[in-house]
């Protein structure tokens, strides 16, 4: 017969912090968005040039924009401003409008997802009504149409895409409370005289915040590709004020002449896409309950 009180113990299940710290791809996006949020908060003093100034020298004889070199290392652009330091200024422009927007979108569609799940009735078919009718619209194409309406400004692109970028959160959120407030806890609760609030306050947030973590990471690459292609359509942020999108949408006639003024702040919006992604999707595994103490 063994001996129990040799036993060992069983294994302890390790912190989200650090499963999450063992997720190469997620280190990689955690490495990338540091990359890009630290270029962003240190461009006045990384930038060699103002981003807006029109440098003599900054084209060809010709008049062409110059190619990478020792001076300009991202080369320049269409009017002789220094792409580096563009790009610098442009990431303040696509993280804030990233992290406002998804902040503005993941409240109003948690606040949406909530009450349509606590009151349900005629509260909550009317909003998830509501909600329907703005999932069948496009969002690219509502938000060109609103950004048409509206004079296109960093906060009013960013309000722009919180209006049609909501409407999954609300979803997600609504099906996570209905499920909740069907579980024999909160019947209890109701039972012993709790109010709506103590349940929500004490019952159901606690229970919602992995979720609004994962989407609220989530949302971030979703609002950052969207400010581009608004931008890149015209009807985002209006130059002279950089963003990796109007960059594009500047300089997309000398596409064939001079590639990098395309391909650099292309391939930047979808490595800062990509890098939410990844801490996404590894933090909704992290935080997943059905998933702690397996590995």
């Amino acid at each position: 017969m063994a001996d129990l009180s040799l036993a060992a113990p069983p294994p302890r299940p390790r912190s989200a912090l650090r499963r999450l710290m063992e997720r190469r791809l997620a280190l990689f996006g955690l490495l990338l968005i540091v990359l890009v949020v630290g270029a962003a908060v240190l461009a006045p003093w990384l930038a060699p040039y103002p981003p807006q100034e029109q440098l003599f020298d900054g084209l060809t004889l010709e008049g062409a924009p110059l190619p990478p070199d020792g001076r300009f290392v991202m080369g320049t652009d269409l009017l002789g401003r220094d792409l580096f330091s563009r790009m610098l200024y442009g990431a303040q422009t696509s993280l804030i409008i990233g992290v406002v927007a998804n902040g503005m979108a993941l409240l109003i569609g948690t606040l949406v997802g909530l009450t349509a799940g606590l009151f349900r009735g005629w509260i909550g078919s009317a909003l998830m009504r509501f909600t329907d009718l703005m999932m069948a619209f496009p969002a690219l194409l509502l938000a060109i149409c609103l950004a048409a309406i509206f004079k296109p400004s960093l906060w009013i692109v960013a309000l722009v895409i919180a209006l049609v970028n909501w409407v999954q959160t609300a979803r997600v959120i609504y099906t996570e409370t209905t499920s909740l407030a069907e579980r024999d806890f909160i019947a209890a609760e109701r039972t012993l005289g709790a109010g709506t609030g103590r349940i929500l306050f004490h019952h159901i947030l606690p229970h919602l915040v992995p979720t609004i973590i994962v989407w609220g990471t989530l949302g971030i690459s979703t609002t950052v590709l969207l400010e581009a292609t608004l931008s890149f359509l015209g009807v985002g942020v209006q130059p002279p004020t950089p963003s990796w999108g109007n960059i594009i949408f500047e300089n997309q006639t000398y596409f064939q002449a001079a590639p990098w003024l395309v391909f650099i702040p292309g391939a930047a919006i979808i490595l800062l896409a990509l890098a939410f992604n990844l801490v996404g999707d590894a933090l909704r595994d992290v935080l997943d309950p059905t998933q702690r103490g397996r590995d």
